[in-house]
């Protein structure tokens, strides 16, 4: 994929929607990328927290331990869309797309990087709120 064009816009988009499945990375660097093979299992292994949550109830401290591994990866892939998007076309251009045309991103980036920076947030909170919960319940000696 060294030739090909690499929109900075698809790939936020991307990053938005599948990102924690590693499909930015693997529009960016192609399937041979190392880093895009690790976003699949923990994000998968959270959602099996998820479902052992709605199965088994919310006292299955497994699901406690799992269900944040999820919260982690869409935060974090939230947080790479971010960066996508804001990063200067002139940079972007250099890094991924050289050897062409020079191409300028337009309002398509701009409400990815809004929508990225609202789910994030409200992820990452959950997230911290979630695993706070189950950790002083579980100090505390509650189940």
């Amino acid at each position: 994929m060294s030739g090909a064009y690499r929109s900075k816009t698809l790939a936020t988009w991307i990053a938005l929607v599948g990102g924690s499945l590693g499909l930015h990375r693997f529009y960016l660097h192609g399937f041979r990328d190392p880093w895009g093979w690790l976003f699949p299992l923990p994000t998968l292994t959270g959602l099996y927290g998820v479902r052992r949550m709605l199965e088994l109830g919310q006292d299955d401290r497994l699901a406690w331990v799992l269900i944040p591994l999820l919260g982690l990866m869409l935060a974090g892939t939230m947080l790479a869309a971010i960066v996508y998007g804001l990063t200067p076309d002139e940079k972007w251009n250099a890094r991924h797309n050289a050897a062409g045309p020079a191409h300028v991103s337009g309002w398509g980036v701009v409400f990815g990087v809004i929508l990225a920076l609202m789910l994030g947030a409200g992820v990452l909170m959950a997230t911290v709120a979630f695993s706070g919960q189950r950790y002083f319940e579980w100090s505390a000696g509650v189940s």
